[in-house]
């Protein structure tokens, strides 16, 4: 039976992968409001510790980079379906151990085990829906893949702070997280298929470059620093997921000292990623359209600039202004820098040269909760890591104009 590409021709199971990444959002919406304003209190961070505070997140970040490069691998291996199955499985201890945790070890732990199951898991969505799209609507999958994904993050961060009230902070996650968990892990072994099959039928595409050798060295090499569009997209990833640490680890603790309850953290926080999610459905088929360069260019300055505003303004519906300003701004460039990697890689390696950008993309949680800690550590003002990360914003837009190019198919045919 001959496989059709493209959006229309494969609802079906691009709407179970969109329900897939909207649990794996959820699953990582556990950490995002309730532990690190608890982080005190519940498991014994001094007050004013940045570089501990971070450390949860460092470890996400460096764990997920990792299990990028290994699911991008691992998917031209043994499937898509599988590696996503064993990113479920990975999950199962994670309400156990933040149910039961003594110390704040055991929270890096976890955090731990998050980053084997985002890195194999949300990875696997985003490919997935990639082999079955036509390379025109690759925004559009992009943006539909995010928006779902953040969309589950803001709900779960929003929930969870209510449930932490209502039942307190363990029990909260606890009930949570196995439920959602536990129906990713039943989804996936029922209805999604693995994918690979349209890879060997995949249409026609302009970007065609020989990997030779080593497939992995020379893809990793090509994409980090051998080819100037692609390395440039790189380091925007990088450093946007500063934005993403900052919202992580200092807008709790920073929104906590201003004197904000729990559910009104949550609103606020809950503000950046449903506008991050929400958008991506107009910002990935804006990209189809006027291409990608533009809008990652944008989406940096605008997200760094809702970045500054959150130590400016007050009040809630200012901070959640700021806070969505910063969403809209991941929204610009979050799907398009993706989308433009896909661009510019082949079917045939499409897989592993997402997984080295995302790779890059995600050491930028460590490398940017690294940073943000030690500006706060040695400023001693939590503002600092604002300043910090609205700069490598602003940098790194400047990169991004100077050595990256337009991607899309209908603009241009780029060889790689």
């Amino acid at each position: 039976m001959a496989r059709r590409h493209g959006l229309h021709a494969n609802m079906g199971q691009i709407g179970h992968l969109l329900v897939q990444v909207l649990l794996v959002g959820m699953t990582l919406g556990l950490m995002r409001t309730v532990v690190p304003t608890l982080a005190e209190a519940s498991f014994g961070v001094a007050r004013d510790s940045f570089l501990l505070l971070g450390s949860f997140v460092v470890a996400f970040g460096v764990v997920k980079s990792v299990m990028n490069l290994i699911a991008g691998r691992l998917s031209e291996r043994w499937g898509r379906q599988r590696v996503l199955l064993l990113g479920w499985i990975s999950a199962l201890p994670i309400p156990l151990v933040l149910a039961w945790a003594p110390s704040w070890g055991w929270i890096v732990l976890a955090t731990t085990l998050l980053g084997v199951h985002q890195g194999l898991s949300w990875s696997m969505t985003q490919t997935a829906k990639l082999d079955l799209s036509l390379p025109e609507e690759r925004g559009r999958i992009l943006g539909l893949n995010e928006f779902a994904g953040y969309l589950g993050m803001a709900l779960a961060g929003v929930i969870t702070a209510y449930g932490a009230v209502a039942l307190g902070a363990r029990e909260a996650l606890l009930a949570w997280g196995s439920g959602v968990i536990g129906l990713g892990l039943i989804l996936t072994h029922g209805w999604i298929k693995d994918t690979r099959p349209w890879v060997t039928t995949s249409v026609a595409t302009p970007v065609i470059a020989p990997v030779v050798a080593d497939p992995f060295r020379a893809v990793f090499a090509k994409v980090s620093w051998q080819d100037r569009r692609l390395a440039a997209l790189a380091q925007a990833g990088l450093v946007e997921k500063f934005v993403d640490a900052l919202v992580w680890v200092i807008y709790p603790v920073f929104l906590h000292q201003q004197g904000l309850a729990l559910p009104d953290i949550g609103w606020v926080i809950g503000t950046y990623g449903v506008v991050w999610g929400v958008a991506q459905v107009f910002t990935g088929r804006l990209s189809d359209r006027i291409g990608r360069q533009r809008p990652n260019v944008w989406g940096m300055l605008i997200c760094g600039t809702g970045v500054m505003l959150m130590v400016v303004v007050h009040g809630v519906w200012g901070w959640s202004l700021a806070a969505g300003l910063s969403g809209f701004g991941m929204a610009l460039l979050y799907p398009n820098l993706s989308a433009a990697v896909a661009d510019l890689a082949a079917p045939a390696w499409r897989g592993t040269a997402l997984g080295v950008y995302r790779f890059w993309r995600d050491l930028g949680y460590g490398i940017g909760a690294l940073g943000l800690g030690l500006a706060a550590h040695l400023s001693q003002q939590i503002e600092a890591a604002f300043v910090f990360v609205a700069l490598s914003m602003a940098v790194s837009a400047a990169l991004l104009a100077y050595f990256g190019t337009e991607s899309h198919p209908k603009f241009t045919h780029p060889t790689v």
